[in-house]
């Protein structure tokens, strides 16, 4: 059984058995409603503020039924879980799980790649011509894409690129979404939303210059060192912010930067700050008052089940107040 360090949860064990079965899930068996159904289960147990004891009261936490009771039970009184065991002896499941580790190879692509006898990252190694540009350039980076961000660089990095970003044009709002955004003390990767005053939805064509010129500047002070993907409102690559505190460790990070029009931007906002749970549940409360809501827009839904025009959003509170919500503080929301 893991052991647990004094600022976790106090049911962090549990939740990483349910993430593991979840991640063999949606890998393996490519079963994606059941990863999210344990995903929800783990995101319950780890916001639980005390120690579950048993499967029965673990039941009463939202998303977890009497399958995953079981397996809480089993795990409670073994240790352990016959299920995961059997997982972790086979070969192919083992291999399928660490090849996805290299960002650009999802499950299809791993599972691909186990019919050629790849098994492990130092198969693809030797391998190099199996792999595209964006899995070539995870694979370099692999080592250090493993690694968490602890949350002293990931304020470094935001405060860099916003100055970089607020040095082109002062109109640009940029936002570090995510788990940083949730309070988190460490993250997987860097994801920023970029928006203009000058750019909405309403606007007679897309405008990529306004997130070209902001990818071209961070290359330019040697901020992004790859690019993955660079679409008219997407940009996905591999950054490295040479820190001077020496607590971080100038490692290659994963980043990711989009383009949202003004008036959507809240929208986005909200979804990208998640968690996914949360997202869930609000999308759910929405539709009980009357209103679709996703990461575009608010709309109102007619007597006749149609949407119609967007409301006005200036605030994530607009949102919240729509639809009858108390606003819930990013550091909060978890499920």
């Amino acid at each position: 059984m893991s052991k647990r360090k004094a600022d976790e949860s106090p049911n962090a064990d549990l939740s990483e058995f349910l993430m593991e079965l979840g991640n063999y899930e949606k890998n393996v068996n490519r079963a994606l409603h059941k990863f999210n159904a344990y995903r929800k289960a783990a995101a319950a147990l780890a916001k639980y503020p005390v120690r579950i004891s048993s499967g029965a009261e673990a039941k009463k936490l939202d998303g977890i039924g009497e399958k995953i009771a079981k397996k809480i039970d089993e795990f409670l009184q073994t240790g352990k879980l016959q299920k995961l065991e059997e997982i972790r002896a086979d070969d192919q499941s083992v291999a399928i799980n660490e090849l996805t580790k290299v960002t650009g190879i999802g499950p299809a692509a791993a599972q691909k790649l186990v019919k050629e006898n790849i098994m492990s990252i130092e198969d693809l190694r030797k391998n190099p011509s199996m792999l595209n540009k964006h899995q070539r350039i995870g694979l370099e980076h692999f080592e250090d894409f493993q690694k968490k961000i602890p949350r002293s660089e990931m304020i470094e990095i935001q405060d860099f690129v916003k100055g970089q970003i607020h040095s082109l044009d002062k109109n640009y709002e940029v936002t570090v979404c995510g788990s940083f955004r949730r309070g988190a003390e460490s993250s997987g990767d860097i994801d920023f939303l970029l928006s203009h005053k000058d750019f909405t939805s309403k606007s007679e064509k897309r405008q990529p210059s306004l997130l070209h010129s902001v990818v071209k500047k961070l290359e330019d002070v040697h901020f992004i060192t790859d690019t993955l993907s660079l679409g008219d409102t997407k940009f996905m690559g591999v950054c490295r912010l040479l820190s001077k505190n020496e607590t971080n460790q100038n490692l290659y990070r994963r980043i990711d930067i989009r383009l949202i029009p003004a008036d959507q931007y809240y929208c986005a906002l909200l979804y990208f700050t998640g968690s996914d749970v949360f997202n869930a549940n609000m999308r759910s409360e929405a539709q009980k008052q009357g209103f679709i809501l996703n990461e575009y827009a608010i709309r109102p839904v007619g007597s006749t089940g149609v949407a119609g025009e967007a409301l006005p959003v200036t605030s994530e509170e607009d949102i919240f107040e729509y639809i009858g919500m108390t606003y819930v503080d990013p550091k909060d929301r978890i499920a």
